[in-house]
């Protein structure tokens, strides 16, 4: 690892402008740091405190023109779903090399996928990683190099895992574009699979106030930590508690195996036939170690439904 140390008032880098790299971006304002958002154009709306940058982080040249004079970069950034695989790993390589040459901390926003089918077993950090799926294998592959970079003294790194997102400004998750429009017009609600079983899902707002967590305390670098997650209760649910927001009843469409749905096309459903096994056994996340190390404790599930519902009235409303 580079004997670089970042300056005093060095930018907290954010890479990727999605729900997650913006919603961290504000936050990371918020506790006062400097922020640059990172995305390939670099043209997104304006976020108040946020320096916007373009640059194109699967390759090195483009990493450490993003990166350089970070003191942490937060890698959140991702690809469409059908090109992960593929995709995933060169960003990987370009960013830890760039943190490699400037010693700035990494922290990686990351997924469950790396554990694999758990039979319904709660999901700690000490869970074994039993993926057998191709990007569940990926995940892992990619998590093990973090990691050996981190014990290898090559970076600074830690990873923070998340349940599905749900929340404001969430659009392509099980949670979201497919079901909240629906839920507020009176359309077909899709359900994955069985939702009566327990299912995490972690709130956006939580996902950024985690990762900023991580990227100002060092002493949680070099682990896998589960970001703050609410504790599981089965997506009908959280379906019963949008509708006494929307003061209607859903018309809840179980989708019993992948096939399209709502925002959802042919060729996703298709690269997300592997990981259906999500959504027919339980899915528990327990965050504990995080809430109980860094003091936090995780958005309640009704007041995440109450803001995403909010904000989908007034997005819905704009268009």
């Amino acid at each position: 690892m580079s004997a670089n140390v970042p300056q005093p008032h060095a930018p907290h880098v954010v890479l990727g402008s999605g729900p997650a790299g913006t919603g961290l971006a504000r936050e990371l304002v918020r506790r006062g740091h400097p922020v640059r958002l990172v995305d390939r154009k670099g043209e997104g709306p304006g976020v108040e405190g946020v320096e916007r940058f373009a640059a194109d982080v699967g390759t090195v040249d483009g990493a450490r023109a993003a990166t350089g004079d970070a003191a942490v970069v937060y890698h959140c950034a991702n690809v469409a779903y059908h090109l992960q695989a593929e995709l995933m790993p060169d960003i990987q390589e370009a960013v830890l090399a760039a943190v490699e040459a400037t010693g700035a901390r990494l922290v990686v926003l990351d997924t469950l996928y790396p554990y694999g089918e758990t039979g319904g077993a709660v999901m700690t950090e000490g869970s074994p990683w039993r993926a057998t799926s191709r990007k569940g294998r990926m995940r892992a592959e990619l998590d093990e190099r973090y990691l050996a970079a981190h014990q290898a003294g090559r970076a600074r790194v830690v990873l923070g895992r998340s349940a599905d997102f749900v929340g404001p400004g969430v659009l392509n998750s099980t949670l979201g574009a497919a079901v909240f429009p629906a839920a507020l017009s009176g359309g077909d609600v899709p359900g994955l699979g069985d939702i009566d079983l327990p299912h995490s899902y972690t709130a956006v707002g939580d996902v950024a106030a985690g990762l900023a967590t991580l990227g100002e305390r060092p002493e949680g670098d070099g682990r896998v930590w589960h970001l703050p997650t609410a504790p599981a209760v089965s997506t009908r649910e959280i379906y019963t508690m949008i509708e006494k927001r929307v003061g209607r009843p859903l018309n809840v469409v179980v989708v019993a195996e992948p096939r399209p749905f709502g925002p959802f096309d042919a060729r996703f459903m298709a690269e997300y036939a592997e990981m259906f096994y999500q959504h027919t056994e339980p899915q528990i996340v327990d965050s504990t170690a995080f809430e109980q190390f860094f003091g936090v404790t995780p958005t309640p599930l009704a007041e995440t439904v109450e803001a995403t519902v909010t904000w989908y009235e007034q997005w819905l409303g704009s268009r």
